[in-house]
């Protein structure tokens, strides 16, 4: 494999002290006008809607997609996997979880940084209404946040294709374990979503669990491109954007239409939109305010009160 991104020396540390200019774009200085309006912005809030993405967890050291210079797509031609061909395909679900497997002990070690803990004590402090993320790595929960919805679901849990039954990642890795005893691969990078790259001839070898309950296929508990978030969950996060007063976007380029589609149901109740994106996004046009600043450098300077 010949990709710059393989190249790059990736640990957990680099989420855990912050040195994260390896998956963050570069932003202005900031500026205190914007943070200023952006404090006016929360006080004048009094049941607050955020909604982050990827944007959110680079600085915990997990890589977005779409970032300028810094992004998967910028760095390597690796596309995220396709719902229809994890479904069909045991070849590829095979390939898929042997890769999985590789990356889980690191993807799962991360942990939130500044900006998860100031959304989890704004909400501690009755500030934030509710959070919608679009992130599947589990950090806003481990930071305590629980008025929230993962849209995409969460890497954290398995589910059968078959069933539904739902498993805990962690148990799953304990099973992939029995089975290939003897099985081993170096993880050459990571992507957003726990994936790591791995040659056909690594992957050949793995065997993969079948759901216990009824041994049909196992899949992570997250919607895959080319799926459809769940309509219950759509019609849950309408209803908390009409109780909402305002809208906070936090690192994401709102790209993908499952998130977008509540920025344009918050524009038709004219409610005030935030947007905290280093880049543009599909939504700037609709914002009262826009900053191009690092979350867990900016949100924490925010008083909630």
């Amino acid at each position: 494999l010949s990709l710059s991104f393989l190249s790059v020396p990736f640990s957990f540390e680099t989420g855990r002290h912050g040195s994260t200019g390896l998956f963050v774009p570069l932003s202005p200085p900031l500026d205190p006008e914007k943070i200023r309006e952006l404090q006016c912005f929360i006080t004048l809030s009094k049941k607050l809607l955020v909604m982050t993405g990827a944007g959110i967890s680079t600085e915990s050291g997990i890589p977005d997609y779409r970032s300028e210079r810094v992004g998967l797509y910028a760095r390597t031609d690796r596309r995220p996997i396709q719902h229809c061909d994890f479904v069909r395909s045991a070849q590829v679900r095979q390939r898929y979880w042997a890769r999985n497997f590789v990356g889980w002990p690191q993807f799962s070690s991360h942990q939130p940084n500044p900006a998860h803990w100031a959304l989890s004590n704004w909400e501690k402090l009755g500030k934030l209404h509710w959070l919608v993320t679009q992130n599947v790595d589990a950090l806003h929960t481990k930071a305590g946040s629980q008025r929230l919805t993962e849209l995409h679901g969460c890497m954290h849990r398995v589910l059968c294709l078959n069933c539904g039954e739902q498993t805990p990642r962690g148990m799953l890795q304990k099973r992939f374990q029995v089975l290939n005893p003897s099985w081993s691969a170096e993880a050459q990078g990571v992507a957003p979503d726990g994936d790591v790259f791995l040659t056909e001839e690594q992957v050949q070898s793995f065997q993969v669990p079948s759901c216990a309950r009824c041994g049909g296929p196992l899949k992570p508990d997250v919607v895959f491109f080319g799926d459809t978030v769940n309509p219950d969950k759509v019609d849950f996060v309408h209803r908390r954007v009409k109780e909402a007063d305002s809208l906070l976007v936090v690192g994401s380029s709102l790209q993908v239409y499952s998130g977008y589609r509540f920025i344009l149901a918050a524009q038709e109740k004219k409610l005030p939109i935030a947007i905290l994106n280093i880049g543009p996004t599909r939504s700037d046009d609709l914002a009262c305010l826009k900053l191009n600043s690092r979350c867990g450098e900016l949100l924490p300077l925010i008083d909630p009160h």
